[in-house]
């Protein structure tokens, strides 16, 4: 299991779990990253909301194009500090970037797996209206190890559940695939993810 014993991710330890884990030496020594970096910018998302940013790691790695939001008030800070525009729920409601069709994707990396499925469905809806129409929906999550790597995590999210979630928001598969190995992968290396990436065709869903 992960080292994180904090299940509550609106937690300051929370936070701090996070910018200690992606800010490990070896880890910016070696740019772990850059496979993931390099797999989000080719999907090319344009003006993005990063929902449940965290501390914004998915936001460095498109060069702060987008917005990010977040129910952990630390992680939002610590993402701020770094120079990223980032909002609790509360503030992006109020902000100039809570508009119709403001942006161009919507990502949610890594968090659906900390919901369960209805949950999820439920959360998107609320901000599928700041998405474009034909704007992409992209959902990312870990595989099997990865799941079990984190005792936050509560429902295991592979390609059907996205699917399923994707669905009930209006947004029709593009392209779906294992990242960055075949899918057997993931049931042995912790880093495999699922990659769902769709495009928002329904906004009378």
């Amino acid at each position: 299991m992960s080292d994180n014993k904090n299940e509550n991710t609106t937690s300051s330890a929370y936070a701090k779990y996070l910018s200690l884990s992606q800010n490990i030496w070896w880890k910016r020594l070696l740019d772990v990253q850059a496979p993931y970096r390099y797999n989000l910018r080719k999907i090319n998302p344009g003006f993005t909301l990063d929902i449940g940013c965290g501390i914004g790691r998915n936001l460095h790695h498109i060069n702060g194009n987008g917005v990010g939001v977040d129910h952990n008030k630390e992680s939002v800070e610590i993402a701020k500090r770094s120079g990223l525009c980032a909002f609790t729920p509360e503030e992006f409601e109020k902000s100039e970037f809570n508009l119709q069709e403001r942006f161009d994707s919507i990502l949610l990396c890594h968090v659906a797996e900390h919901m369960r499925i209805n949950e999820v469905a439920t959360l998107l809806a609320k901000y599928m209206p700041v998405l474009k129409y034909g704007g992409k929906l992209i959902l990312i999550t870990p595989q099997e190890v990865g799941f079990r790597s984190d005792k936050t995590h509560v429902e295991f999210m592979d390609f059907e559940k996205l699917k399923h979630i994707a669905n009930e928001n209006g947004a029709m598969l593009q392209k779906q695939y294992s990242f960055p190995f075949l899918r057997f992968v993931g049931k042995l290396f912790k880093y495999n993810e699922f990659v769902f990436n769709s495009n928002f065709l329904n906004p009378n869903w």
